[in-house]
Formats: C-alpha cells, sequence, structure tokens
C-alpha cells in the first residue's frame, strides 16, 4: 500500500511531498501516540513499508502515518491488528473504485 518513492529536489519540495520518508520511528510513534513495536508490526503485516536510511533506520512519510493513525485507532476500539490493517486495507481500495467509477462516469456525461 506504499506509494511508489518520489524523489523531490527542493526543501520546498520534500516539505510539500506526502511521500517524502520525513519522520524517524521514534518521532513517528510520538506523533501517533504509540510505540515504536507498533510501527514495526504494520511493517511485518505489510501495511507498511517504511523506507530505510543509509544507516538502516526505518522512516516514515505523513501519508504512511496516516495510515498508521486509521489502523491505531481501530485497534484502541478493540479490532485486532491484522483485521485493522485488512480493514484500511479494504476502506482505501473501496474509495479507489470510487473514485475510478466516478471519474468513468464523468468522462461519459462529457462524450455521450
Amino acid at each position: 500500500m506504499t506509494p511508489e518513492t518520489h524523489d523531490p529536489q527542493t526543501a520546498d519540495e520534500k516539505f510539500d511531498d506526502e511521500h517524502y520518508p520525513a519522520y524517524t520511528m521514534g518521532r513517528a510513534a510520538e506523533m501517533l501516540g504509540t510505540t515504536p513495536a507498533f510501527l514495526r508490526s504494520l511493517d511485518e503485516a505489510e501495511l507498511i513499508e517504511p523506507q530505510r536510511s543509509s544507516g538502516g533506520h526505518r522512516r516514515y512519510s505523513r501519508s504512511q502515518l496516516r495510515l498508521a493513525a486509521r489502523v491505531r485507532e481501530l485497534v484502541d476500539q478493540g479490532t485486532g491488528l491484522d483485521a485493522a490493517c485488512r480493514i484500511v486495507t479494504l476502506e482505501d481500495q473501496l474509495q479507489e473504485a470510487r473514485n475510478h467509477s466516478g471519474r468513468q462516469d464523468g468522462s461519459e456525461l462529457a462524450t455521450g
């Protein structure tokens, strides 16, 4: 579920890039109010694949942290981690299908 890697050239582009791996595991865990172990479990579940620094440390993007926050909310409500990951994955697939369907409907209206 991790988007392709972007390689912005300027500092401004890096700040604006949702996929730029700007956050260390410790900072990401702090922002989410969780533990590094929770983030590692999302990596093990293959929901989030953080980029690695040259030293091998995990680095997270804002989009990955939003995804982790959604899973954490479900886990906090009593949903198991595997189920929460699956729910988030299915929600994203459904939204993507709706977006695709909406684009097709719009193009059919424009040509019809």
